[in-house]
């Protein structure tokens, strides 16, 4: 016994052996349905059954959906289409239980025929189920358990590898299966209907044999063929007949398979693509005689459904699109009366119909495509010779719109030379010529507000209205996006009002249906109690238009007027067709309004607010960004207090603009305003700055300078990593550009940076630039930095900004000079490619009465002479209030430099905004605060210091140390 359960266990993997090697060898390039209809037709093959089924799993609804089938009747497929999750049936069982199940199905009328169905486990859980439909009643064998498990893992394995596989299942549930192929599921959402044809092409006849009716991926039975007939029958509606035609050619002869795509007419007067792939079979003698495949593809389009298309469709008056080769690829119900009932006009080329070929509409035509501005004129039809008024309008990137209003009968009872301008005809073109301009106008609309613009420069004047009213809902409130024709009183009483106070605009927003109210009677007849707000409107009549994008209620759209007036069929389509447009065009833009703003506040918090005013420099700077993109960019400036009345100025660029630019520009900002705290030189800082930038990444790069100013000796210590020097404004007016070399930009360059000293003159400006400011695609850098000076020159002397006899500068002066040279530099900033900086800093150097200095020989004698030489300075400068506690500063500074440090001594005073105490010496080693215990002798000293001052550090130089004091100064008597 157990060595017949070896021989056939053997079998059995001999068997399975075979097969995968099988399905190897077609297991090439398969499509998703390919995949399906293999494995149904091996798994009915090795079971001997008399047909098969496939279904997937829908998890939403918790459906099962017949997708492949093969082997059976359309009427018996058709009541599997659509099973529960939880019906007893072998396919569902399978599916719960994870296991091949068996058993009799009495809802398929076949005899006594049983089932065998076997989940398709993937590894984010089932997928769905195959089952075979067996003639023999008998329970599978081990072997047969054997073979359907192994088709079913390959056909699992092969859709989890295919990308256009869905993972959750079907997308959208369907109730009932469709019968007329439109594909319309119950849940009001879009099924992705994926259609599949299995055929047979005989090339000697001619002629193609197709499987039974098709079952697409969302459980439904597109009746699109049927029978047997020659195979360009099945075709006559595809656009790209010869492209398809030479493709089956051209496989014919090569013997080699072939997959082509090709469009298709739909009902709905829009365009689908259908695929088709197949490979030949050859004869007996190698010939191409046969070829076998799937054709599948989209059976219905999203187009049908949206409310705008509709409303064009059903227009009273004519309307179709061309595109630039002036294929028709939209055509309205009364377009195709016009041009020819009966004929395909949709594909076709606009001058291949005879009635279209009138020279008059033909010049016209080509003058609105070549001009690119509407044409309005007139035209007598040839066919029954009526007079329409014709409306070009160019669409965006190409294409032309064509309106044919009748004007006929208008022009009949007054006489075509006396109609009025008013005339029913022309104010029926000219609104249906205004839907074409609104659409371009939207279509170019960036924010909330260029979206109410469009619409009232281009729907109120057609319609005769005067108001308009533009509701965002957010958060059950109303609030005002944009108005023409109300006081800033009335909107401010109705602005970020809850929804339920508005009953008009609650009404249309929770039906989801346009609201025509032609009277003020009509609307407090419908809205009791709402006539304070009717009145405060002062208007007549109103049209509430619901703005409904993606599914969701935006807002509302109310288009008034002073007069009571009704509002006819026409004029209630074309208003609903417009809010469709509104809404998609209001959705985008409030999300780029949001996105701008972010934008903005990201900039914000990132530049410094204000620069601050210090004793020896005040700056103002302006910053200009990219005129495309996110409005931010990675250039940054900064003026840093230091120690000393010293202050640190860096400006820098990060290659790029855009949000990651900015954060980066972030990071650095953030690291050289520690680094400046350390009181480290430029070189230092760039240096440390540079490995920042490398860790960003190996394609981050990024400009700086970082300059130091010293008010007392009036030196400008800067280094320059790939930055632009900047330019020195003397008081006299002349300016000059320092030619310093600059290292290689952070991130590509290696310590150490090159320090370069400036000796300013005093109240001389400093003028520091990006890149962006300069250059440019029609000037070079050498050119921008010429015309910098140029402009430098003219606004110094426009403004006056070193008038005789002045020592301190003006803030504001200081402003109006940026003003002038910003826009000399950048005429056309929404036209820049890069982002600009320009910062203009005024320097002031301290006045020598106000610095006091003296020598302090290196023992303990320097701690009496140091207080001595503190009490005559402070008299000097009328500054006793301080002189004990300076005292006691001096003498615990000098007493650690005598004890702990090395000469030589000195000491500097410096009376500022503050009163600032400097003890250097030539030791390298800082001293730092650290907690005293009850037993040491030291160690309190510093906290002493800490406490009798505002401020205090130590900054390194190249001969020791310098430990600093700030001292607030007392207020005036």
């Amino acid at each position: 016994m157990a060595a017949g359960n070896a021989m056939s266990g053997s079998r059995i993997e001999q068997s399975e052996a075979m097969r995968l090697r099988m399905l190897a060898a077609i297991d090439h390039g398969l499509s998703m349905a390919e995949t399906l209809n293999v494995a149904l037709q091996q798994a009915i093959a090795e079971l001997g059954g008399l047909g098969g089924l496939v279904h997937w799993l829908d998890r939403r609804s918790h459906r099962l959906r017949l997708v492949a089938v093969g082997g059976l009747a359309p009427e018996n497929a058709e009541a599997w289409a659509i099973l529960r999750e939880d019906e007893d049936v072998a396919p569902a069982r399978a599916l719960r239980g994870g296991v091949l199940v068996w058993g009799a199905e009495d809802s398929l009328e076949v005899g006594a025929s049983r089932t065998a169905a076997v989940p398709l486990l993937g590894t984010g859980g089932p997928l769905g189920a195959l089952s075979v439909l067996m003639a023999d009643p008998g329970e599978p064998d081990p072997a047969q358990r054997s073979s359907l498990s192994s088709v079913a893992a390959w056909a699992t394995r092969r859709l989890e590898q295919r990308p256009d596989t869905p993972s959750g299942g079907v997308s959208a549930p369907i109730e009932q299966p469709a019968t007329d192929g439109a594909g319309d599921g119950s849940s009001g959402e879009t099924p992705r209907t994926f259609a599949v044809r299995h055929w047979d092409y005989d090339a000697a006849t001619g002629s193609v044999t197709l499987t039974s009716p098709v079952i697409d991926m969302a459980g439904e039975f597109p009746h699109v063929f049927g029978g047997s007939a020659d195979l360009w029958w099945y075709l006559a509606g595809i656009a790209d007949l010869p492209a398809f035609t030479a493709d089956i050619s051209e496989a014919l002869d090569s013997g080699s398979a072939y997959d082509t795509e090709y469009r298709v007419h739909h009902n709905d007067g829009t365009t689908g693509w259908v695929r088709a792939r197949g490979h030949v079979v050859p004869g007996g003698d190698g010939s191409s005689v046969r070829m076998t495949g799937t054709l599948w593809g989209p059976v219905g389009t999203q187009a049908a459904r949206d409310p705008v298309v509709a409303a064009l469709r059903d227009m009273g008056d004519g309307f179709l699109a061309v595109a630039q080769d002036w294929r028709i690829t939209f055509v309205n119900k009364e377009a195709e009366r016009l041009l020819g009932p009966g004929r395909t006009l949709w594909g076709s080329t606009l001058w291949d119909i005879p009635l279209a070929r009138v020279p008059a509409l033909e010049v016209q035509c080509r003058r609105a495509a070549g001009e690119r501005k509407p044409i309005s004129f007139d035209l007598h039809w040839p066919s029954d010779q009526r007079v329409h008024h014709v409306r070009l309008t160019p669409l965006p990137g190409g294409g032309l719109t064509i309106y044919f209003v009748d004007t006929t009968d208008e022009r009949s009872e007054v006489g075509v030379s006396q109609q009025p301008a008013g005339g029913w005809g022309r104010i029926a073109a000219e609104r249906t010529a205004g839907m074409s301009e609104l659409t371009a106008a939207l279509s170019e609309a960036v924010t909330s507000s260029d979206v109410v613009k469009a619409v009232a420069e281009r729907v109120l004047p057609p319609f005769g209205a005067d108001g308009l009213l533009v509701h965002a809902l957010v958060g059950g409130r109303l609030h005002v996006v944009g108005s023409v024709g109300y006081t800033e009183r009335f909107l401010r009483q109705i602005d970020g009002v809850p929804l339920t106070t508005h009953m008009a605009v609650t009404e249309t927003l929770r039906s989801r249906t346009p609201g025509f109210l032609k009277s003020r009677a009509e609307y407090l007849r419908r809205f009791p109690g709402f006539e304070n707000f009717v009145g405060r409107s002062a208007k007549n009549a109103w049209a509430f238009l619901p703005l409904i994008a993606s599914g969701h209620t935006i807002g509302c759209c109310i288009v008034s007027f002073s007069q009571p007036r009704s509002f006819s069929e026409e004029e209630r389509t074309l208003l609903i067709a417009l809010s469709g447009l509104i809404a998609q065009a209001l959705e985008r833009a409030r999300l780029y309004d949001m996105e701008h703003t972010r934008a903005q506040q990201l900039q914000r918090g990132l530049l410094p607010r204000t620069l601050p005013s210090l004793p020896a420099a005040f700056a103002t700077a302006r910053y200009m960004p990219a005129g495309q993109g996110e409005e931010v960019g990675g250039d940054w400036y900064d003026l840093i207090p230091l120690s000393g009345d010293r202050v640190a100025i860096v400006i820098g660029d990060v290659m790029g603009h855009g949000i990651a630019e900015a954060a980066i520009m972030g990071q650095l900002r953030t690291a050289v305003r520690t680094l400046a705290d350390l009181e480290l030189g430029p070189d230092e800082v760039l240096g440390h700055l540079s490995e920042l930038v490398s860790d960003l990444g190996h394609d981050k790069f990024a400009t700086c300078c970082y300059a130091v100013f010293d008010p007392v000796t009036r030196t400008c210590s800067l280094s320059l990593a790939g930055h632009l020097p900047p330019a020195v404004v003397h008081p006299d007016g002349t300016i000059r550009v320092p030619e310093l070399a600059a290292d290689p930009p952070l991130g590509a360059a290696e310590p150490p940076f090159e320090v370069h000293e400036l000796r300013l003159p005093e109240e001389s400006l400093l003028v520091f630039c990006t890149d962006g400011l300069v250059e440019s695609a029609t000037r070079d850098i050498d050119q921008g930095l010429t015309q910098l000076r140029q402009v430098l020159a003219s606004a110094l002397a426009r403004t006056s900004y070193f008038p005789t006899g002045t020592r301190h500068g003006d803030i504001g002066r200081l402003d109006d000079l940026c003003d002038a040279v910003v826009p000399a530099l950048l005429p056309n900033r929404e036209q820049t490619q890069d982002d600009a900086v320009l910062l203009v800093v005024h320097t002031r150097g301290t006045p020598a009465d106000d610095v006091a200095s003296c020598g302090l020989p290196e023992d303990p004698r320097a701690a009496g002479q140091a207080r001595e030489y503190v009490r005559g300075q402070l008299a000097a400068w009328g500054l006793d209030d301080l002189v004990m506690t300076t005292e006691l500063l001096v003498s615990e500074l000098v007493g650690n430099v005598v004890r702990h440090a090395s000469g030589p001594i000195r000491l500097r005073l410096m009376h500022s905004r503050s009163l600032i105490c400097e003890v250097y010496d030539g030791s390298l080693t800082s001293p730092r605060l650290r907690r005293a215990t009850y037993n040491d002798e030291g160690g309190r000293g510093l906290h002493l210091v800490a406490a009798l001052s505002q401020r205090w550090g130590t900054r390194h130089h190249d001969e020791g140390k310098c430990i600093w004091t700030e001292q607030d100064l007392p207020l005036p008597h």
